[in-house]
């Protein structure tokens, strides 16, 4: 559907010509990043550009000098497309390329590629369908470099005896009616997926299951910790965007039981707000868990950067005030060692280092999840009729009895090590029989 509004622009390569703006503000991509980028879209880069110009040209983003260097670098080295490290407006995108005959993408538009190729499941298709879709409204105007009439009036009838016989349907307004009643569609889908979501979420917590999200900028490795914490075969890649489709594992902890992991899409400086709307269904899985653990590529140059930039796309989706344990991963491409566990003046864990490609520091992190989720932990003895064999057998699967004690009478003592919260829901459980 989406590819049906661009057929007049220029066919893309696979060549690609970079446009590097060094003067924006620091919170778009780097020229790294920028490569990064356009690697995980499958494009070679075969030239790049440095725009020094801090004011935007209307027109073309740039000034007309630094328009025809890109136009004669791209003839140079053939390249297909021209990426911009920034968006582009419509009218912008339309005006580069026209001047240089090849296809334009901004950073929005080069992510949305990314995204496409990602997606395996139903779900994640339909998520980035959508985003691409948002997208794709502002830009219609360009996308027909006609505006013909698609049906006229028949000239008969009593409009056209009083001469007003309507002049038709353009092509924008009829890409704009389907893009309307595809984006329609596709939402109804979504909402579908939403609610089904809710009710799976709504039984965890009925089975008093936590669930912990991974969260994190994009290639720090959430889905080989993922792995390496299920024992799952979520795809790892060591590229931007490896994975979007949301995965749930179930993972067992020595205190607290059970508890769903859940592995997320990555995120990246400025994420388009198209995304943050398109991909809600996934992101509502970290809004409602007990625990938000924010991997970091403790090896990257910029790790100060992206904690702040995976906080501030937390803050917008309503789950900054969630509990944090930073997973410091990829120790091992550090050069000086760091401590394995720092806690803060109370004694709560805050960050733990791992690397998951190794396996290296995991059990030091479950350690850290379990504590959190279990709360301030206290010693106490639980005492069971014979009748509530149940409750019995509950605290056993979680692990939390340390001893057992069988009276004559028929009478059991459980000596456990239990969260306050976990003891609380216990107590008001056995209030009920």
């Amino acid at each position: 559907m989406v590819d049906k509004l661009f057929i007049e622009r220029p066919k893309a390569g696979l060549r690609a010509l970079l446009v590097f703006s060094s003067k924006v503000d620091s919170s778009l991509a780097t020229l790294v990043e920028l490569e990064e980028l356009v690697g995980s879209a499958g494009l070679e880069t075969v030239a790049i550009v440095i725009n020094p110009r801090k004011i935007p040209h209307p027109k073309s983003l740039v000034g007309s000098g630094k328009l025809q260097e890109i136009c004669d670098q791209a003839s140079q080295f053939d390249a297909g497309i021209i990426v911009f490290s920034e968006d582009l407006s419509p009218s912008q995108e339309k005006n580069i390329e026209q001047a240089a005959q090849r296809r334009v993408l901004g950073r929005t538009g080069l992510i949305l590629e990314i995204f496409a190729q990602r997606a395996r499941t139903h779900e994640g298709k339909l998520q980035v369908e959508l985003a691409q879709l948002q997208h794709a409204a502002s830009r219609l105007v360009r996308g027909w470099t006609h505006l013909d009439r698609q049906r006229g009036g028949s000239g008969k009838g009593q409009g056209a005896s009083a001469g007003l016989s309507g002049d038709g349907e353009t092509q924008l307004e009829a890409d704009q009616r389907q893009l309307r009643a595809r984006t329609k569609k596709v939402n109804q889908r979504l909402a579908k997926v939403q609610r089904q979501r809710k009710q799976n979420r709504k039984a965890r917590q009925r089975s008093e299951t936590a669930t912990v999200a991974l969260a994190g900028y994009t290639n720090s490795g959430k889905s080989t910790l993922f792995n390496a914490l299920s024992h799952a075969d979520v795809h790892a890649a060591d590229q931007l965007f490896a994975t979007l489709d949301p995965t749930l594992r179930q993972i067992r902890l020595p205190l607290t039981g059970k508890m769903i992991l859940s592995d997320t899409v990555g995120f990246i400086r400025a994420l388009p707000h198209t995304l943050i709307e398109a991909f809600k269904a996934t992101l509502e899985e970290v809004t409602h868990s007990a625990l938000i653990l924010h991997v970091v590529d403790a090896a990257a140059s910029e790790k100060q950067e992206r904690i702040t930039e995976v906080n501030k796309v937390l803050k917008e989706i309503g789950a900054d005030q969630i509990p944090q344990l930073l997973v410091l991963n990829k120790s091992d491409l550090l050069e000086m060692e760091i401590p394995v566990i720092r806690r803060d003046s109370a004694g709560k864990p805050i960050s733990v280092t791992v690397s998951a490609l190794v396996g290296q520091g995991l059990d030091a992190m479950l350690t850290c999840i379990d504590e959190l989720l279990a709360g301030e932990l206290v010693q106490t003895v639980v005492t069971l009729n014979p009748e509530q064999g149940m409750i019995r057998a509950k605290c056993f699967k979680m692990g939390l009895v340390i001893r057992e004690v069988t009276h004559d009478t028929g009478i059991i003592d459980l000596h456990m090590r239990i969260g306050k919260r976990n003891l609380s829901i216990l107590n008001s459980a056995l209030m009920q029989r």
